[in-house]
């Protein structure tokens, strides 16, 4: 896996204070991103054991919420295994941490892969430029969906998402 950034004290990707890991590699390729630099998955630079480290600082403190998964794509074919084992050992060494994924790919094709267990809140959906609102609560445009992916998982229908705020403030 490779990364572009990994961002601290960040409060616009995810609920309360965050630490976020912006992977390279999105097959997606939304017109109008917000990080079209992060499209190419050889880009940035190798994620190593010091990169994991300076990410495991950040939860380490007491007043970081948790971790957020953008990019790029978390879910992209060179990210997904590193993501799922980074986020393996952030539930096992902070479980008091949560775990936020962003992703152009939705909840109907995900629910039921092995990393949404580990995964507190999914945002879904590309970003649709003509549905971009700047009012809407940590999403871009108003199709993508912010999931609470456990209340989500233990439902009689887990494949139809539980929404997990309003989408305005």
């Amino acid at each position: 896996m490779r990364y572009h950034n990994i961002t601290k004290d960040d409060m616009l990707n995810g609920d309360g204070l965050r630490v976020v890991l912006w992977v390279a590699g999105c097959s997606h390729c939304c017109e109008g991103c917000q990080n079209p630099s992060t499209w190419d998955a050889n880009g940035g630079i190798p994620f190593d054991e010091d990169a994991k480290e300076e990410i495991f600082a950040e939860l380490r403190k007491p007043y970081i919420s948790g971790i957020t998964f953008s990019g790029g794509d978390p879910m992209y074919c060179s990210n997904y295994p590193d993501v799922k084992a980074l986020a393996q050992e952030i539930r096992e060494k902070f479980p008091n941490k949560n775990i936020w994924l962003y992703t152009g790919d939705v909840w109907e094709n995900l629910y039921e892969d092995p990393l949404m267990k580990l995964i507190d809140v999914l945002v879904d959906g590309e970003f649709h430029i003509e549905e971009r609102d700047v009012k809407l609560l940590w999403k871009g445009s108003a199709n993508q969906r912010v999931i609470d992916v456990a209340a989500t998982l233990a439902s009689d229908t887990p494949e139809v998402p539980v929404a997990y705020c309003d989408d305005y403030y």
